[in-house]
């Protein structure tokens, strides 16, 4: 377990070293041995911004260590609590990459009292791990979701409407929250404080459970999409650019759901533009013909 402490614990001046196949302790050279021996069974933590991550020790086997990430925590909206301050939200939003399908946000208000256990970013989650915490967190929070459609990304750009989908899902949580926390690097135009914290869905748990929500939202929509539009393998990689995806685009070409502001949809359609452009003669006559008119 990792322990968010402001004092690190002290690593021993000499690792483990191998001898014969087999790990040896090195001794240490005064102090307490005792004290010196617990010290080596512990990791060593340190403190970097705002995540605390922990440092294994040399294993028997040769690994020089392994760094664990502190899992979000419920800290920030404590001392807004105890403050007076509350409700407290936490949003974020899935899908800004894809070609296809909207982007989709979430806010979300956590019962103090009820903090689902395993929160973390949604991309650091299984997908079982979301599923479960899905269901866990629309039963025990307040949550909004709000999705922003490909024909408002084609006109607003990809920014501009995860930020319009940001706050709408703020303001149609049950009760106006007096704080809000967003994952990024932008504010929001919310009726309320609203605090940008980049990482924020790896550090506080409000965030976590937003990028819990509008995940599993989005993929769950994204199947649906892939029974309405067979080929494209959304209910696989849920409308990113990948290989599949691609191939599928040149072979099928884009479907409304696709977003044509983005390159290769742009090109596929480009692509069926052209083609369907009848020749100059079949629109006006021979050229010739057109010429002399001229």
């Amino acid at each position: 377990m990792i322990r968010d402490t402001k004092q690190p614990i002290k690593v021993p001046a000499k690792p483990a070293s191998r001898s014969g196949g087999k790990a040896k302790a090195v001794k240490p050279t005064g102090g307490n041995a005792a004290s010196a021996k617990a010290s080596t069974s512990k990791a060593a933590v340190s403190k970097i911004g705002e995540k605390a991550v922990a440092v294994k020790p040399a294993s028997a086997k040769g690994l020089k260590g392994v760094i664990a990430v502190a899992p979000p925590s419920f800290r920030r909206e404590r001392a807004l609590i105890k403050r007076g301050i509350w409700p407290v939200a936490g949003c974020d939003e899935a899908g800004r990459g894809p070609l296809a399908g909207p982007v989709v946000a979430a806010a979300v208000v956590l019962d103090p009292k009820r903090v689902p256990k395993g929160l973390d970013d949604s991309k650091r989650l299984s997908a079982e791990k979301r599923e479960a915490l899905f269901e866990e967190i629309c039963a025990t929070a307040q949550v909004a979701v709000v999705y922003a459609s490909p024909e408002r990304i084609n006109r607003d750009n990809i920014l501009r409407a995860s930020l319009w989908a940001l706050t709408r899902a703020v303001h149609a949580l049950p009760e106006l929250p007096k704080q809000v926390f967003v994952d990024g690097r932008d504010r929001l135009a919310t009726r309320c404080d609203c605090e940008a914290v980049i990482g924020g869905d790896g550090l506080i748990a409000s965030i976590a459970a937003a990028s819990i929500i509008a995940k599993v939202s989005r993929d769950r929509l994204m199947c649906r999409l892939a029974e309405q539009c067979p080929g494209y393998g959304f209910e696989q990689h849920k409308g990113y650019g990948v290989p599949d995806h691609l191939d599928a685009l040149a072979r099928l070409g884009p479907t409304v759901h696709h977003r044509r502001a983005f390159a290769p949809v742009a090109a596929a359609w480009r692509k069926i533009e052209g083609e369907a452009l009848p020749p100059i003669e079949d629109l006006f006559g021979p050229a010739s013909a057109v010429e002399a008119a001229v």
